[in-house]
């Protein structure tokens, strides 16, 4: 691997010539990992070290997502089949009843500095010093204030650890329509000296955390009796309480709802892997529970609700890089992100609806694989004006293989 050595200092074709010599691929699997669409290899060259190529995921809508009496296009890139249906029926039935209703917290994200190696008075020293930290903190987040945003909370506390107490000093910031780690750590890096100089020790840490608990958002909605069978109602109860009762079937329930999420989150050039951290994170908090809750109202009426921290942004970052993004965020039409946040709590919870609906009647399969059999078909070679008819003929079948797509696809050529 030597010849590797120093990659990220050749240009994008003297890397590909590498990889194509040293990993033996053809000039089409370059050309396919060349292929980067609307992200131009500059973009995408600097988005990310070592840049070979890009990924492809799908984008697809899933329209009539009405959220606070209005009403959303939602983008969703996710590579597995049924996701996005599963949330436009969610969200269709959940028209039919007057919508979603939803609020978020104000975007403030927490970051923590680290002191280790201080005094046994460090944590009186930080209070006695509290306002001269708080003001060199707010003078770093000033930048943020021209938007309504800065610095909103200061705070000290103890840890103790095998390593030792520890001085973690916490720091709350509104970071506005941002998904804040930058502006978060930045002013961290900064603020630290200061604090060693007061409190004495040595900064490790400066970092913000994904917990984003000041910063959640919750949705609700009403699915009405007669909207949903009392079959369904009661289908979707039984799943919750195992969800609610069962460690393995939970993290199953909220990876659902992860799915509808995430999928908005990567549309949309968030990062989905935070995203994910503090959604799960949060579901630990006094042991592993659902995201959502379910239960019906005194006339029946199956009413659901989920809550969840959720930083996202709509501006910075790879948003603003990433044309696809940025098409996207313009068809969603979400203003803020909050606004934003509310609409993919209202996709998460319109998610889970639909898989527990879906896993309480028929069975989730069903759907699932008429969806996959077109995949299927793909893999097995068929050309596009056959992929529908070979996935109706594996439906048909219930035998969900390769092989047998290639002995419809071969029946179907006349061979």
């Amino acid at each position: 691997m030597e010849k590797f050595s120093g990659f990220y200092k050749l240009t994008i074709e003297e890397r590909m010539k590498l990889l194509k010599s040293e990993c033996k691929l053809s000039e089409e699997e370059v050309k396919i990992l060349l292929d980067t669409g609307s992200l131009s290899h500059e973009a995408a060259n600097h988005m990310v070290e070592n840049m070979v190529g890009a990924t492809h995921i799908p984008l697809g809508i899933a329209p009539g997502f009405v959220v606070n009496g209005k009403e959303y296009v939602v983008p969703m890139a996710i590579e597995e089949p049924s996701v996005i249906a599963a949330a436009s029926k969610g969200a269709k039935l959940a028209k039919e009843c007057g919508g979603f209703t939803a609020d978020a917290d104000e975007p403030v994200m927490m970051g923590q500095v680290q002191i280790v190696g201080m005094g046994k008075d460090a944590l009186a020293k930080f209070e006695k010093n509290k306002a001269e930290i708080n003001a060199k903190a707010k003078e770093l987040c000033a930048q943020m204030e021209k938007y309504g945003g800065g610095l909103r909370g200061v705070g000290a506390r103890i840890l103790e650890t095998n390593r030792g107490s520890m001085l973690i000093a916490e720091f709350a910031v509104d970071v506005r329509d941002a998904m804040g780690a930058n502006t978060v750590n930045t002013m961290l890096e900064g603020v630290s000296p200061l604090i060693v100089e007061k409190c004495g020790g040595k900064a490790r840490l400066r970092i913000l955390t994904n917990l984003a608990l000041l910063r959640k958002v919750r949705a609700k909605c009403v699915w009405k009796k007669g909207v949903v069978s009392e079959e369904e109602i009661e289908g979707i109860l039984d799943g919750y309480a195992l969800a609610a009762n069962d460690i393995f079937r939970c993290a199953t329930h909220n990876k659902g709802i992860m799915n509808g999420i995430d999928a908005v989150a990567v549309a949309t050039g968030n990062d989905w892997r935070a995203v994910e951290a503090g959604a799960h994170s949060f579901a630990a908090m006094g042991g592993y529970r659902p995201l959502t809750r379910f239960h019906k109202d005194g006339k029946g009426n199956l009413v659901g609700e989920i809550e969840l921290p959720l930083a996202v942004g709509t501006i910075g970052g790879s948003i603003k890089t990433n044309p696809v993004a940025q098409i996207s965020l313009k068809i969603l039409g979400a203003k803020s992100a909050r606004e934003l946040s509310m609409v993919m709590a209202a996709v998460g919870l319109a998610q889970n609806f639909a898989a527990l609906r879906a896993l309480g009647t028929e069975g989730i399969q069903a759907g699932h694989m008429r969806l996959h059999g077109a995949n299927i078909a793909v893999i097995a070679g068929a050309k596009p004006e056959e992929v529908e008819k070979v996935a109706k003929k594996l439906a048909e079948s219930k035998e969900y293989s390769a092989e047998n797509a290639k002995k419809i696809l071969k029946g179907l050529r006349g061979g």
